[in-house]
């Protein structure tokens, strides 16, 4: 499933594509939502946003169009009289003028009123998104030292998104790594420096992820590995799917556990 940064990239693109038009043409494959579509023809894009791995684009007259892409949900931009070629089922096409897009395959979408949003069943339980909300290493160090969370393993509690809107499998390890935190601690262990340490890496990990579109591998280590003739697969990553190889940092064997019933990736020398 695609992670915050991934989700933050698909919304830019989508903004550059009909943020600030005047939608001519929308349909929808929902029965509930075919019967609002005639509604927003007219109605002018005004952003497209997004919260954790929910995409929300909104319209001039205070409504969101709210959509998740779960597993196999993809958003196809394109002009408009070239739909793309593809087998999946098109949910949602959008389109201004030439400037089209189509949702396929997605089966969690809805419209609702914008002051409305906070009562979303998905959204009301999400924690605040690390690269849409403004988020400072302050708000993340409150947040860890809540009572909710001050008390529960790392390698857990970055999954949850009601901590933070946006971290998934590949970036909860990666930043467990950089931070140099072992998976099983939690907040309350940590000393000051390390909570604070922990923070700035989550904040920087994520924005790394979204500048680069999705490596969060250090240069120098990103260099090295190409030069020794590795695929972008094999240099994306500092520890993520590098069981049994060797540390960047510090030569050890990578190790992959499992927490909250998915595979983790960590550096047993690196972090403590």
């Amino acid at each position: 499933m695609p992670e915050g940064p991934e989700i933050r990239r698909v919304a830019d693109r989508l903004g550059q594509q009909l943020q600030g038009r005047r939608l001519d043409h929308v349909w929808f494959s929902f029965a509930e939502l075919k019967v609002q579509a005639s509604s927003l023809i007219g109605r002018k894009v005004s952003s497209v946003d997004c919260w954790g791995k929910a995409l929300l684009i909104h319209f001039d007259d205070q409504r969101t169009l709210y959509s998740h892409n779960q597993l196999y949900g993809v958003w196809k931009l394109h002009r408009r009289d070239r739909p793309p070629s593809t087998r999946r089922s098109l949910r949602v096409s959008l389109a201004a003028g030439q400037h089209a897009a189509s949702l396929y395959s997605a089966s969690d979408v809805s419209l609702w009123q914008h002051d409305a949003l906070a009562d979303h069943p998905f959204l009301s339980r999400l924690g605040p998104d690390l690269l849409t909300h403004q988020v400072s290493p302050e708000d993340i160090e409150e947040r860890l030292d809540a009572p909710q969370w001050r008390g529960r393993a790392l390698g857990n509690s970055l999954l949850d998104q009601g901590l933070l809107a946006g971290i998934g499998n590949y970036l909860r390890s990666e930043i467990l790594f950089f931070a140099g935190v072992a998976p099983g601690r939690r907040p309350r262990d940590l000393s000051t420096q390390e909570r604070q340490q922990l923070a700035r890496t989550i904040l920087d990990i994520t924005q790394q992820a979204y500048r680069q579109a999705g490596v969060t591998n250090r240069a120098e280590w990103v260099s090295l590995a190409r030069q020794q003739g590795a695929t972008r697969r094999g240099w994306r990553f500092a520890v993520f799917e590098r069981d049994g190889k060797p540390c960047h940092a510090c030569g050890g064997e990578i190790e992959r556990i499992s927490m909250a019933s998915r595979r983790l990736y960590h550096c047993p020398r690196c972090q403590r």
